[in-house]
C-alpha cells in the first residue's frame, strides 16, 4: 500500500486509461492514521491492486485535487472520516462518492450518498446479547434522536425480528438522560432486561453517565452492552467494534458496484456489519454468565 504526501497526486501505471477508484482520508497522526491505512489495505485487497489515495486537510486545494482525479479518469472516490467526506463532496459531480469511517452523518450532509457507519448493526448486538443471555426479553436504550434517530430505525426492525421488546427513551440533554437511566434501573429485571449504550455524546457521556450506569448495573445485576469498544475495559459486558480490513473490502464492493451500474443503488446511512467482538469476563462472571468458546470473542478483558 502506497501512501502519497498531501497534494502530490500521482497516477499509478496500472490505472492509466481505466475507470478507477481513489481514496481520500484525513491527514492525521496515530492512532487514527493506522486505522485508515488498514481500511485502505482492505480496499486494495478487494480491488486486487493498489489504489490512488490522498491524505487531505482543511487547507487542501480542492481545485487541484479535482483536476488530478479527472486526469486519472477517477469515477468513484471512497471518502474516509469527516474530513475525507467534506473534501469528497466538494468535488466534481461526475465523481461519485462512497463514505466510511464515520459514526454518523447529518441527513443534509449525506445527500443520499452510501455511508457505512462505524456503529455496529443493532441486529448483531442483539443477537450476541441473546446468545449470552437467552432469557432476555427487553432492551432499554436512551438516545438523542438528532444523533442516533437513523440507528433506532434499524434497532426497531432488529428487535422485532428477534422477538425482543425495544424500550427507547429520547433524551435531548444530559439531565433528561440521567432521569431516564434512573427510571430504567428502578424497574429493570436482571433476568429479562438489558441496557444498550449506543455511541451517543448526549446520552452516553463518559465522565458522568457511564460511571452511573456501570455502578447501577453492577449493584442490580443488569447486563449492559455497548456500541463503544472502550466501554468493555471499563466494565460493560460486551461490545462489537469495526474490523477495519473487512470494512475496507465492503467499501470497495460498494465502489465497484457503482462502477458497474453507474448509479448509487443502496445509499444513505448503513450500520456496520464488519465487526469484531470484545467481552468483559469479570462482568460476565458477576452476572452469572459463561461466554463459551463457540461465541468466539476476539478480545477479552481484563487482559
Amino acid at each position: 500500500m502506497v501512501l502519497f504526501t498531501p497534494l502530490v497526486f500521482t497516477l499509478p501505471a496500472w490505472a492509466a486509461g481505466k475507470d478507477t477508484i481513489a481514496v481520500i482520508y484525513p491527514d492525521i497522526g496515530a492512532p487514527y492514521r493506522e486505522i485508515f491505512e488498514k481500511i485502505i489495505e482492505g480496499i486494495e485487497d478487494k480491488v486486487g491492486t493498489q489504489v490512488a489515495n490522498y491524505p487531505v486537510r482543511d487547507d487542501t486545494d480542492i481545485a487541484e485535487l479535482k483536476a488530478s482525479l479527472l486526469r486519472q479518469n477517477i469515477k468513484v472516490v471512497i471518502a474516509l472520516g469527516r474530513q475525507g467526506m467534506k473534501t469528497a463532496t466538494a468535488l466534481n459531480k461526475g465523481i461519485k462518492v462512497v463514505v466510511g469511517g464515520v459514526l454518523t452523518v447529518p441527513e443534509n450532509e449525506a445527500r443520499g450518498l452510501p455511508v457505512i457507519s462505524l456503529t455496529p448493526d443493532p441486529a448483531l448486538l442483539f443477537a450476541r446479547m441473546k446468545a449470552l443471555m437467552p432469557s432476555v426479553k427487553r432492551v432499554f436504550v436512551v438516545y438523542d434522536p438528532g444523533y442516533n434517530g437513523w440507528l433506532l430505525e434499524f434497532a426497531k426492525v432488529a428487535a422485532r425480528a428477534q422477538g425482543l421488546e425495544l424500550v427507547a427513551y429520547e433524551a435531548h440533554d444530559l439531565r433528561s438522560a440521567v432521569h431516564f437511566y434512573q427510571e430504567i434501573f428502578s424497574g429493570a429485571d436482571g433476568h429479562s432486561d438489558v441496557l444498550w449504550l449506543p455511541q451517543d455524546p448526549t446520552t452516553v457521556e463518559d465522565s458522568s453517565i457511564l460511571p452511573l450506569v456501570l455502578q447501577e448495573s453492577w449493584n442490580q445485576g443488569i447486563a449492559v452492552f455497548s456500541s463503544n469498544f472502550s466501554h468493555v475495559r471499563r466494565g460493560v459486558l460486551f461490545s462489537l467494534y469495526p474490523d477495519n480490513m473487512a470494512l475496507g473490502k465492503s467499501l470497495a464492493g460498494l465502489a465497484q458496484g457503482i462502477l458497474i451500474s453507474g448509479d448509487y443503488g443502496k445509499h444513505d446511512m448503513m450500520p456496520l456489519h464488519d465487526v469484531q467482538s470484545a467481552v468483559n469476563l469479570r462482568t460476565a462472571k458477576h452476572l452469572g454468565l459463561n461466554p463459551s468458546r463457540q461465541q468466539r470473542f476476539d478480545m477479552t478483558f481484563p487482559e
